[in-house]
């Protein structure tokens, strides 16, 4: 397994004011390449869904990451206890893009990340706080961080909440065709899709015990085939259940999700 070598760094309650930005007093604490964090007002849905959304603002040339951002990337952790009158959160994640940095290729965003999250709860009472731990690369990695509390809802939507909604992943009502196998320590999936023109591949297990390669990719005639190893704390063979595979091909312009695969008994 490979992992980022972090410089050990933080940022307390002074990230749970509104948007700030580097110079200010209260942020001389925050890590390098961290402008603002803030979660949005966002707004009440039809169906009486909370929509907000975390946007964290970068220095040019910082990235931070997926939710499945590949053999060396740090994934955002949300803990929603201080939260009052909250249902259930459901993140919304946009299309990443691929990112190159010394040999290593990960999945996450440059320059600015505007996640939405939608909480199942329209009370206007409702109180949405969220201790945020994410990663930061540039040169260096360092972990932040922070603690935001949301605003009260707007009156309508967000534009900016509402382009990154946009540009989620389609759910495809198809499955590719899968085989799963077991390695020394864990299992290997090979996934086959038929198409061939997604430079980028993300496979991922709901477990999240499960740590998950980044995905080799290779072509075959009109199809691409993606292999990933899945290897679980027992660093053994265990029984995966292809119902809760999830894998989306990226593409720069579009991404589509499969949940779950037709396992190949070749």
């Amino acid at each position: 397994m490979k992992w980022c070598a972090f410089l050990l760094l933080s940022v307390g309650p002074a990230l749970a004011q509104e948007t700030a930005a580097a110079s200010d007093p209260a942020f001389a604490q925050q890590p390098p390449g961290l402008v603002s964090a803030e979660l949005l007002p966002g707004w009440i849905t039809p169906e009486g869904h909370r929509m907000t959304a975390l946007a964290l603002r970068l220095e040019p040339g910082w990235k931070t990451y997926w939710r499945s951002p590949g053999d060396t990337g740090v994934p955002p952790e949300f803990d929603w206890q201080g939260s009052v009158a909250a249902g259930q959160v459901t993140l919304h994640w946009p299309r990443p893009e691929a990112i190159e940095s010394g040999g290593e290729r990960t999945l996450g965003y440059h320059d600015m990340l505007v996640l939405p999250i939608e909480v199942a709860s329209g009370a206007e009472e409702a109180r949405l706080s969220a201790v945020i731990n994410f990663g930061l690369c540039d040169d260096i990695c360092v972990p932040a961080q922070v603690s935001l509390t949301a605003p009260p809802p707007g009156q309508g939507p967000d534009p900016l909440i509402e382009a990154a909604l946009a540009e989620v992943p389609e759910i495809s009502s198809d499955r590719p065709e899968c085989r799963v196998e077991p390695i020394p320590d864990g299992m290997r999936v090979t996934a086959e899709f038929a198409r061939e023109d997604a430079p980028e591949v993300a496979m991922e297990l709901e477990n999240d015990n499960v740590w998950v390669s980044q995905p080799e990719l290779t072509r075959a005639g009109t199809s691409l085939i993606a292999q990933a190893d899945f290897v679980d704390e027992t660093g053994k063979p265990f029984a995966l259940d292809a119902e809760e595979l999830r894998l989306t091909l990226i593409s720069p312009d579009d991404a589509t999700e499969f949940r779950g695969c037709e396992i190949s008994l070749d």
